[in-house]
């Protein structure tokens, strides 16, 4: 069984007045790979540079491989860091930025030398190695500051939005090389991103922050499929959020009012049990545009837009604004009316929050 690499427990952050951290606690097991995801102001970064040594927390406690380092500086974490900007040294040719760690740990040259080729061997950047950052591409000096973080062998790695600055493309292939590279080595890792589908594709798990808490952490298959909030649900792409009240009960069968009148019949074999008042969160390839008015909501169509494999109508209800997608093959006229059936395979039921 796994240890647990990292805990950080009821963490408190300030920056001057503003809290931006409130008793957050995070386990993450040794070799497991977990993101921080959120957006700007969330406190990702926060947590980050706690963990790394940069800041301070106002209280709480950070324990690495059973040690509390709380108090410890950032040079006595023995942590490797991969920085947005990449943070190589330009003076300093591809070897010499990637055995920098092993030098600062006075390691013997002959030593410092193989694991600086074996790194660069493994990165493919064995042919890079006399030249300076400055010739390098986007892709290359990240593969030199992956390189760096790992030529010291530490017990857990800290990224800090490493792709942010990098092409689309570039963007698909180094997050594929990090994650090989990070089990291969069976390292624990922390990711800092703002991208989804990022963090999705790397991590074991995905915490999801907002507000400096996290609000849910679990696998990137159930944070998709089985969100816990109505602000998880729209950060992961449920557009729609629908509540209903149940006027009728028979069997497994549901009939809920949706504001606005419409009826509409659920059942409890798809969505599971139901309560008296909850949400349905409909991704937009979660709503089917027909013209069967049963067991459906009324609408205007507003506007269409190509997406490439479909086409996504904004759609005017009495409950308020709708997104659907639907199939090149289903061309819908925009100012016509229309009527939305939801397809539970893409939808999620949430509890109703009140104010």
């Amino acid at each position: 069984m796994a240890q647990n690499a990292v805990i950080l427990q009821d963490l408190v952050a300030h920056y001057g007045p503003t809290q931006v951290l409130h008793g957050l606690n995070l386990t993450i097991a040794e070799g497991e790979l977990v993101s921080l995801l959120g957006s700007s102001g969330c406190g990702k970064t926060t947590t980050l540079r706690l963990l790394a040594g940069f800041l301070q927390p106002t209280s709480g406690q950070i324990t690495v491989a059973g040690k509390d380092v709380t108090k410890l500086p950032p040079h006595k974490r023995d942590a490797g860091i991969v920085f947005q900007n990449y943070a190589l040294f330009p003076h300093l040719t591809v070897a010499e930025n990637v055995g920098f760690g092993l030098k600062q740990r006075k390691v013997a040259a002959p030593e410092r030398k193989a694991r600086v080729d074996a790194m660069l061997e493994r990165v493919g950047l064995v042919d890079y190695a006399n030249r300076l950052p400055a010739a390098l591409s986007g892709g290359q000096r990240q593969r030199v500051a992956l390189a760096r973080a790992l030529a010291i062998n530490p017990p857990l790695l800290m990224f800090d939005e490493p792709l942010s600055n990098l092409d689309a493309k570039l963007r698909v292939d180094m997050r594929v090389e990090i994650r090989e590279l990070q089990k291969a080595n069976g390292r624990t890792a922390i990711y800092v991103t703002h991208d989804q589908e990022e963090a999705f594709s790397i991590s074991d798990r995905v915490a999801i922050m907002n507000a400096g808490r996290i609000v849910q952490l679990d696998t990137p298959e159930v944070l998709y499929r089985r969100p816990n909030s109505a602000f998880v649900a729209r950060f992961v792409g449920f557009d729609n959020l629908i509540e209903m009240k149940v006027v009728k009960r028979e069997g497994d069968l549901v009939t809920a009012e949706v504001e606005g009148g419409a009826l509409i019949t659920l059942s409890q074999a798809e969505t599971g049990p139901l309560e008296d008042r909850f949400v349905v969160g409909a991704r937009p390839e979660g709503i089917e545009l027909t013209a069967d008015p049963s067991n459906a909501i009324a609408g205007k169509l507003l506007t269409r837009s190509y997406l490439g494999r479909s086409y996504q109508y904004k759609v005017d209800t009495p409950t308020g604004m709708l997104i659907a997608n639907a199939p090149l093959t289903q061309l819908h006229e925009e100012g016509g009316a229309i009527n939305l059936k939801f397809n539970f395979e893409h939808c999620c039921i949430l509890p109703v929050e009140e104010n």
